[in-house]
């Protein structure tokens, strides 16, 4: 897993809870990197499921909703960063039709060795999308929370349903309407 997801969670966790709570989960979790990351680097995803689960433990807040509030923030990162990329897209939808065949493109020319989730397009249409979230992370909920996002960006809402098509979350059928 990329360096930059190890820091900006980090930089996340320190801005809402503080410091001491970030040494304490880390801390707290066997770390190969002893907890410390640079934003080029790859690092084990066991370490950013151990700094979950510390965190999940000591705030009582689920890792799937601590998962949302962080894609919140790691969109912030990529308007940040990337608005390049966010200025392609007019539509919300058409952007998130996009993240196989260009977005995680771009991705990979900037972080070869990435291991990204992959995202198979079912169904589009004007105002919906159906789409399969396949990771061996089952990090659904950070890609939930970049949608919802996504639809922010753009000034308009949606309802999106994940449906978990097996029991351990590697792979999620998101249905996205437009409102």
């Amino acid at each position: 897993m990329k360096g930059i997801v190890f820091t900006e969670f980090l930089d996340l966790v320190e801005d809402k809870f503080g410091l001491e709570v970030v040494d304490k989960i880390i801390t707290q979790s066997n770390l190969d990197s002893g907890g410390i990351y640079t934003s080029v680097g790859t690092y084990k995803f066991s370490e950013m499921l151990q700094l979950l689960q510390h965190l999940s433990a000591h705030t009582n807040i689920s890792i799937d909703d601590l998962l949302l509030v962080y894609a919140e923030h790691f969109f912030s990162v990529i308007e940040t960063s990337y608005p390049g990329l966010l200025a392609t897209y007019k539509d919300p939808i058409d952007m998130l039709s996009s993240i196989e065949n260009h977005i995680h493109v771009e991705v990979r020319k900037i972080y070869p060795d990435a291991e990204l989730p992959t995202f198979e397009i079912v169904e589009k249409t004007e105002n919906s999308l159906v789409m399969i979230y396949k990771s061996s992370r089952a990090m659904h909920h950070f890609g939930l929370g970049l949608m919802n996002k996504t639809f922010e960006h753009f000034n308009s809402k949606a309802s999106i349903v994940l449906e978990k098509l097996n029991d351990d979350g590697t792979e999620v059928k998101f249905l996205i309407n437009k409102n």
